[in-house]
């Protein structure tokens, strides 16, 4: 039985990863800022005429007060992952 459930993620263009995450942990409700982090990446061609980007899975940044438990986080990742849009946007850039 899975212990997560996704509620909402507010983060978009230009800044996927500044958004309020909400999610239902163990029967808790639980919100949480700018605590995504992509896995993409964003670069230029050498004389800069040209953008790339690559969208990557979310890692999350727990707060420091969060259990340390191991299955727990991955199921987190997971959740997020299936109902978060990847990115990279090139926000930060």
């Amino acid at each position: 039985m899975s212990r997560v459930k996704f509620l909402s993620y507010d983060g978009e263009y230009p800044n996927l990863c500044r958004g309020t995450l909400k999610l239902e942990i163990d029967g808790e409700e639980v919100a949480w800022n700018r605590n995504l982090v992509s896995g993409g990446s964003v670069w230029f061609s050498k004389d800069y005429s040209e953008e790339h980007v690559e969208r990557g899975e979310w890692s999350v940044e727990f707060p420091d007060n969060f259990p340390k438990d191991a299955e727990l986080r991955q199921e987190i990742a997971r959740v997020v992952n299936e109902n978060v849009r990847h990115g990279c946007c090139g926000g930060c850039i």
